[in-house]
């Protein structure tokens, strides 16, 4: 009863960070699941990309049916993304949970990092020419991005966004939705690749989820009112992440 409880709470607060701020949220699962609901490494690694993709495709449902999503681009980024994604994961399984710990440590300094600079609008709205210089820029970061994804078992929508933006020039908005598709497909293809070798808890990850729909749907409803403080948000969940790195090489260390 109690990790229901606390999965169920985790979950909240991941969807919670998620629909505010759009992005970021889903590296703040992995210590959840691992110090507050008590899996394993590799467990809390496949558990949490099962359940940022089901959060990510929700969300995405949403932009499609607003018009936000450059289906031919994610497409690409996607199956790029997914190829990326099978062979991280796979990468992630062989190395030492504890030393995996410490690296995804690492990352999350470098997304705190990230979210420290503001965002930008990106370009103009309209058709974008798939030509083969720009398939091969949208292959590559989705190829980039998916490698991180499955290693990590991040979603990895804060790197996302910041690409499509520089590789096609669309607007914020439209990168917005359209990173859904993808992390929807790199955490999936993330999940899978782990449960294959039993490492997904699924009654874990459906009230992980359960959590993030209905802590998403209130982020969402935040985000609305605290549009103008948007990049003061990404510096207190900067901070957040920053504070949980710590913690982690903390608890690392001390159990080494």
């Amino acid at each position: 009863m109690t990790q229901t409880i606390l999965a169920l709470g985790s979950g909240g607060l991941v969807g919670f960070v998620l629909g505010l701020i759009g992005g970021g949220g889903s590296v703040v699962a992995t210590p959840l699941l691992l110090y507050a609901v008590g899996l394993s490494p590799h467990v809390a690694l496949g558990t949490g990309a099962l359940a940022v993709s089901a959060n990510a495709l929700v969300n995405f449902a949403g932009h499609a049916r607003a018009g936000n999503v450059r289906w031919n681009v994610a497409g690409i980024f996607s199956v790029a993304g997914v190829l990326g994604a099978l062979l991280g994961s796979t990468l992630g399984k062989a190395v030492d949970g504890q030393r995996l710990v410490l690296l995804f440590a690492a990352m999350m300094v470098v997304i705190g990092i990230a979210m420290l600079r503001p965002r930008r609008g990106g370009g103009q709205a309209g058709p974008i020419a798939l030509t083969a210089p720009m398939v091969l820029r949208i292959g590559g970061v989705g190829l980039g991005v998916g490698l991180l994804s499955g290693f990590f078992g991040i979603g990895g929508g804060f790197l996302i966004v910041p690409g499509l933006i520089l590789a096609t020039g669309m607007p914020m908005i439209h990168a917005v939705g359209t990173s859904l598709l993808a992390v929807g497909a790199f955490g999936l293809a993330t999940a899978l690749n782990y449960a294959a070798s039993g490492l997904v808890d699924w009654g874990i990850a459906a009230e992980f989820i359960a959590g993030g729909i209905a802590g998403g749907a209130l982020g969402m409803r935040a985000a609305c009112r605290l549009a103008a403080d948007r990049n003061t948000l990404n510096r207190i969940f900067a901070a957040i992440v920053f504070a949980v790195a710590a913690y982690i090489v903390w608890r690392s260390v001390g159990h080494a």
